[in-house]
C-alpha cells in the first residue's frame, strides 16, 4: 500500500504530470532550432505550469475545440468532468498561419527559454464574445475577464499534446511553490488523512483566519493555507 492511498484521489481519477525526462528533454531542445515559437504571456505562464505540473488535473493541454465548446456551454468537458473555465492557449493570425497539424510549437518564456512543446491537433478561431456571455455572463468590457479576453486576447485558439521541459522561474518562494505530488507527499508524510484548504487571494485578515482555523477545528482536520 502506497503511503498516501488514505488521500482523496485527484480530480477526474489521475495526477498528470507532463515535465519529460532529461534525455527526451535534450532531444527536444537539439531538434527545436528552426520550430516556429511563442513567447507566452504572464497568465499563459501560469496555465502552463499549472497544466505540465498537474495544478489543472485532470487536464494534460490547453482545451481542444470540443472540450472548449461543451465548457463555454455546461461548465463542463466533453467527458461530463465539470470545469467552469476555458484554459486555452490564444495565438495571433500570423502564428497560426505557419502551424500545421503535428507541427511542434515552442513554448517560451519572456527570456527566449523553452518551457514546453506543443504537438498541434487544432486551430480555430473562437466566437470571443459568446464566450465571454457563456463563461462571465455579459459581454461587458467594464468586467475584467471580458476586457482581457475581448481586448488581450489572440484571436486563434490552438491545443495538441503538451510536452513540458521545465517549470517557470521563480526567485521567491521557492520552499513553498510545491508541485500537487509534493504537496501530497507532504501531506502523508506529516500523517494528515483530512485536509482543509483555503486559498487566498490576498492577505489574510483576521476574520479569514479565524473563519479557516474554526473550519479545520469542525472538520477535526489539519488545515492548508495555499496562497
Amino acid at each position: 500500500m502506497n503511503n498516501s492511498d488514505h488521500l482523496n484521489p485527484p480530480y477526474g481519477g489521475k495526477l498528470v504530470n507532463r515535465i519529460v525526462d532529461a534525455e527526451r528533454r535534450q532531444e527536444l531542445r537539439s531538434a527545436s532550432r528552426n520550430w516556429p515559437s511563442w513567447d507566452l504571456t504572464p497568465r499563459q505562464l501560469c496555465d502552463l505550469e499549472m497544466l505540465i505540473t498537474g495544478s489543472f488535473s485532470p487536464l494534460e493541454s490547453f482545451l481542444g475545440r470540443a472540450d472548449y465548446e461543451s465548457v463555454c456551454s455546461s461548465m463542463r468537458l466533453a467527458n461530463g468532468l465539470l470545469w467552469p473555465i476555458p484554459i486555452v492557449l490564444d495565438i495571433p493570425s500570423e502564428l497560426a498561419r505557419q502551424l500545421k497539424p503535428d507541427a511542434p510549437l515552442a513554448l517560451r518564456d519572456a527570456e527566449g527559454a523553452m518551457l514546453a512543446v506543443l504537438h498541434v491537433r487544432e486551430l480555430w478561431e473562437p466566437d470571443r464574445k459568446c464566450e465571454a456571455e457563456n463563461v462571465f455572463g455579459t459581454s461587458d468590457s467594464s468586467h475584467p475577464g471580458v476586457a482581457y479576453l475581448m481586448q488581450r486576447g489572440n484571436p486563434v485558439y490552438v491545443s495538441g499534446l503538451i510536452e513540458g521541459l521545465q517549470t517557470p522561474s521563480h526567485y521567491d518562494y521557492r520552499a513553498f511553490r510545491l508541485s500537487p505530488a509534493e504537496t501530497r507527499a507532504d501531506f502523508a508524510a506529516l500523517g494528515w488523512r483530512r485536509v482543509v484548504g483555503f486559498q487566498p487571494q490576498n492577505p489574510m485578515h483576521r476574520a479569514e483566519v479565524e473563519l479557516t482555523f474554526r473550519a479545520a477545528k469542525n472538520a477535526s482536520a489539519n488545515l492548508f493555507i495555499h496562497p
